[in-house]
């Protein structure tokens, strides 16, 4: 069976292709086989090393954590599923770069991970979205509840996180301002829940937010980390939420906690989706209500390129350098 693996960190040349021998499903695991893999920035991250707590996993590593497939074969004491069956997941209930391996033609997974696609939901869909749509829920489900009426500001508004959460508080009737890095981006994340799109390479983003906001914002979702959040502070109202879920620019530098206090009584949070979504109940809940969004229009999913597994290397490559909207899937 064909991986794409790493055997030490780098750049996208560090990416290999690699043989292993699959073992058959153990107890409580589900074989399947992978039909579209989603890539995601904390891939990228782990392929480049310096994300982890502790010394991280060992080599070598098979990256990804999220695919859609169909079942092969079931283990032991596995209730629920049989073989030709579409499932997803998201993650297999570690932090991201904990038991990775989606960028595989097959997989043996804890039957716990699983959802059952409904068939309206396509695999390249599915892939594209449920990582990045369960961070999205885990921000306005826990963290930040746009009302109608409220002003957000999110950043890489064209990003696949981004675009979701951009079009989902557009649907709970927020003012959404969301920084993008092209005019051809800009164009994307308006056609995907954005009101007003501030080019950050052009401008200075927080002079622009104050201009479209000049109360200040009810919420920053920001993804980018070290290049956009603290700066964020000055465009946010007083009691508002700032949000950081990503760090495509590195992790938010150390910064004094009375900072928040003197720029307005501001809360902060840091999720994880996993902690939302960590039982079957509670997954299966949460991909539901996704799923209901798509279908009612509230969410589309865009799929900015489709590569072939082999090709894992260009891909990430596209990503890191900013290329891609929305998401990018790989096929095996």
């Amino acid at each position: 069976m064909k991986t794409i693996s790493i055997l030490a960190h780098g750049g996208p040349e560090v990416l290999r292709s690699v043989d292993i021998e699959l073992p058959q499903p153990g107890p409580g695991e589900v074989r399947i086989r992978h039909t579209a893999i989603g890539l995601n920035y904390s891939d990228i991250n782990v392929r480049n090393g310096g994300f982890y707590l502790g010394d991280g996993p060992a080599f070598p590593i098979v990256l990804g954590n999220e695919a859609a497939g169909v079942v092969e074969s079931v283990g032991a004491d596995v209730e629920g599923f049989e073989a030709g069956e579409r499932v997803a997941y998201a993650g297999t209930g570690g932090l991201f770069f904990e038991n990775t391996g989606a960028y595989a033609q097959e997989r043996n997974l804890p039957a716990s991970c699983l959802v059952k696609l409904p068939p309206d939901i396509s695999d390249r869909q599915a892939a594209a979205m449920l990582l990045k749509g369960l961070t999205a829920s885990v921000i306005v489900n826990r963290c930040f509840r746009p009302a109608p009426g409220d002003t957000v500001l999110i950043h890489a508004a064209a990003s696949g996180v981004g675009s979701i959460l951009a079009q989902w508080c557009k649907h709970l009737g927020a003012t959404v301002i969301g920084t993008v890095g092209s005019q051809e981006k800009a164009v994307f994340a308006a056609a995907h829940g954005c009101a007003h799109t501030i080019l950050y390479r052009e401008e200075d983003f927080v002079a622009a937010t104050r201009r479209l906001a000049p109360q200040g914002v009810c919420a920053v979702f920001d993804g980018v980390g070290k290049d956009t959040f603290v700066q964020s502070f000055d465009c946010a109202r007083p009691f508002a939420a700032l949000v950081n879920y990503g760090n495509a620019s590195g992790p938010v530098p150390p910064f004094n906690l009375m900072l928040l206090a003197q720029k307005g009584c501001l809360a902060l949070y840091r999720p994880g989706f996993g902690f939302h979504a960590n039982t079957p109940e509670t997954r299966t809940a949460a991909c539901n209500e996704l799923f209901d969004l798509v279908r009612c229009g509230a969410l589309r999913i865009g799929i900015d390129a489709a590569y072939p597994l082999q090709d894992a290397a260009q891909a990430h490559r596209a990503a890191e350098e900013r290329r891609t909207m929305g998401s990018v899937v790989l096929i095996p």
